[in-house]
């Protein structure tokens, strides 16, 4: 392995960049990761230029190299599961099992796109015309921007960057500051797999450089973005205005509603999976409980007494459950939101409490607040923490109401008995995935990856359905001669 500083992946070599970052475990803040480097706008633009040089040979490549180049990727993922989840869990702070399960998740995401590769690349039609032929070609749309978030340093990037290659595109990667240990040793193994010079590119650092270079090059002709929404709004205008393609996917303030006739043991279990772990720190929790009379008060000692039993501590650490926030900054945002919860009248129902361990880290405890008004800050702002807001409604009607008044639009779920509402909330709640008796965090790969409203914008991520934004059709007509 490379030493330490690791550098970034440009045209095919490894260089050093304009400078270094440390990569600090959040379990234990004297643990320093490693020192990675940091690309300069000028290395960005290199590796963007690199792209476009080797766009016009592998987007010719066939099927057959792209989908064994992709499956090495995949096998060789899935043989260092242990060793990716370890980086990943001591550097987000994720639980080992849990980091565990997203390389695992990676190493089949380019496996399944590898298999895309092999897939028609369009489609034929009958004309109207007599004499004429119609077929409509995909072709990859060229350079592609892949910026990632840092709650899921491995899973993420995977489902960008293999479909990119196996449509065809070329690919620069920017991944998140706070993890580019995961980044990093993914990149290793996609450099290692036979791809032509060029054709991926890393480049760790700033946002407001390295993502700033990237979304404003001509030469990228799409970014595939996951992150918030003000900065995925600032960049979808930047890029809709040089008229580059765009798929992002944003913000999420995700509602559980629990029926009278809901199983409590199943629901606490939904409650508790999508809202707390991973810390909170994915966009599809579950922060929005939305609960009717009949069981509101059983729901929230149940929930309140499986909240005492979670395992708080190091993300490596076997017994752990809860592992610590990822950054000092995101351990500030969690308790100012505490502070504005008692401060809009709600009730400190469970956590809150301070954690101390035998190492320094951004531990915090998940919170529940019951007696929140639909317009309190904890009920409509992203937190991205182990937060979750507990909304006493009458009846069904009004918690699909309150569901849907939100900015957002990703993830739904609903716990409930009866058939008839199921139904209803499938087709009446205004999100882009709907989950029945259970958490509303956990989505299969092969499936579309989608919001509505401000979670979302471009087509969907993850299966068949991504080839939206990672090909354009191109129709072709022909008259006999």
């Amino acid at each position: 392995m490379i030493a330490d500083p690791f550098p970034n992946f440009v045209a095919g070599t490894w260089v050093a960049g304009s400078s270094v970052t440390a990569n600090i475990n959040p379990s234990d803040l004297n643990d320093k990761v490693g020192e990675y480097a940091q690309a300069s706008s000028d290395q960005t633009a290199h590796a963007i230029e690199a792209a476009a040089a080797a766009l016009p040979k592998w987007r010719t490549t066939s099927p057959l190299v792209r989908f064994e180049a992709l499956d090495r990727i995949g096998s060789e993922i899935l043989a260092r599961v242990g060793e990716l989840g370890d980086m990943l869990a001591r550097e987000e702070g994720k639980t080992l099992s849990e980091a565990k399960a997203e390389a695992h998740r990676a190493g089949h995401l380019f496996k399944y796109f590898a298999a895309e590769a092999y897939r028609a690349s369009g489609d034929v039609y009958q004309s109207l015309r007599e004499g004429v032929s119609l077929k409509v070609l995909r072709e990859p749309i060229g350079v592609v921007g892949v910026i990632t978030p840092w709650n899921f340093p491995l899973a993420i990037p995977a489902w960008k960057i293999a479909p990119a290659l196996a449509y065809g595109n070329t690919v620069v990667f920017k991944p998140a500051e706070l993890v580019p240990g995961s980044a990093w040793m993914l990149s290793d193994i996609i450099a290692r797999a036979g791809l032509p010079e060029g054709v991926f590119n890393l480049v760790m650092g700033k946002g407001r450089e390295v993502g700033e270079a990237i979304v404003t090059h001509s030469k990228v002709s799409g970014v595939t973005f996951t992150g918030s929404t003000p900065v995925g709004r600032n960049m979808g205008a930047t890029l809709f205005a040089r008229g580059a393609k765009m798929q992002l996917e944003m913000g999420g303030k995700n509602p559980l509603i629990v029926l009278d006739d809901a199983d409590l043991d199943l629901a606490v279990h939904c409650a508790i999976q999508g809202s707390f772990f991973s810390t909170g720190q994915r966009c599809t929790a579950s922060s929005r409980l939305i609960v009717t009379e009949g069981i509101h008060d059983a729901f929230v000692d149940r929930l309140c007494a499986a909240m005492k039993d979670l395992r708080i501590g190091d993300a490596r650490a076997p017994e752990t459950q809860i592992g610590p926030v990822a950054s000092e900054a995101q351990l500030a945002i969690n308790k100012r939101y505490v502070s504005l919860a008692v401060a809009d009248g709600a009730t400190l129902a469970a956590g809150a409490d301070e954690v101390t361990l035998n190492t320094s880290g951004h531990y915090f405890a998940p919170v529940l607040f019951t007696d929140v008004s639909p317009q309190a800050a904890v009920a409509r702002d992203e937190i991205f923490g182990p937060i979750a807001a507990v909304l006493r409604v009458p009846d069904y009607d009004a918690a699909l109401a309150i569901a849907n008044d939100c900015e957002f639009g990703l993830s739904a779920g609903i716990v409930t008995k009866d058939t008839t509402k199921i139904d209803h909330f499938s087709q009446n709640a205004e999100a882009g995935m709907i989950q029945v008796n259970l958490p509303t965090a956990g989505m299969d790969f092969h499936a579309p990856f989608t919001g509505r409203k401000g979670s979302s914008y471009g087509a969907p991520e993850k299966g068949s359905y991504c080839r939206e934004f990672f090909t354009a059709a191109k129709v072709v007509h022909a008259g006999r001669e």
